[in-house]
């Protein structure tokens, strides 16, 4: 998400930041020398993928990653998330930087969660590629209601796009989920161990 500059006030700027912060040192602590390369590799996707947009109404969507970075990257997203849109801030002028917290956590959060449902999915044996298909698409969901009702909250005119924004999302939540299953299937087939957190049995 790249809500612009000046879209919330100081005080929600400050609170915003503060979670944001908080979850990012979370994402930090006790990290291993073996997860940095996934989680820039990670960071580099979410960052190009952020970067194409298609029209929804007078505004766009981008894809998110949300529920790709939740399963790969668990409670480490936030870091990921975090210096994409700061790269997408610095480089591209796409969002803000007094909104980095909170385009944060509208991504972290969602991914987050969606890493708590695919877990819970691979301990009950669920079908790999359908719990990442819908790993994804309910990261995307949350996403956007988290969006628009920080929109709807800080701005009674936004209310006219909400509507807008949020079918404008339902080709991405089908396509993310689409996408995401067939990578953490094929990435589970190839290369089980980058996936070995969740202790997935073999599935056909």
């Amino acid at each position: 998400m790249h809500l612009a500059d000046g879209v919330l006030n100081t005080p929600a700027v400050v609170a915003t930041s503060v979670a944001a912060g908080a979850l990012i040192i979370n994402s930090i602590r006790n990290i291993d020398n073996e997860e940095i390369p996934k989680i820039s590799i990670m960071a580099a996707a979410f960052f190009v993928f952020g970067l194409m947009s298609y029209p929804a109404g007078p505004s766009t969507v981008h894809p998110l990653l949300g529920g790709l970075l939740g399963i790969m990257l668990g409670w480490r997203s936030p870091l990921a998330v975090f210096i994409g849109l700061l790269l997408h801030a610095a480089i591209f002028q796409h969002g803000g930087f007094t909104t980095i917290g909170i385009n944060t956590l509208i991504v972290a959060i969602p991914a987050i969660i969606g890493h708590l449902f695919f877990k819970s999915a691979m301990k009950k044996d669920r079908s790999i590629s359908i719990s990442a298909g819908i790993t994804a698409a309910l990261s995307v969901a949350l996403t956007v209601v988290i969006l628009l009702t920080v929109l709807a909250m800080v701005n009674e005119n936004y209310k006219e796009i909400i509507y807008i924004l949020g079918i404008g999302h339902i080709p991405l939540l089908i396509a993310e989920g689409v996408l995401t299953g067939i990578v953490v299937k094929f990435l589970n087939d190839t290369r089980p161990e980058i996936l070995s957190q969740y202790n997935i049995k073999k599935q056909v």
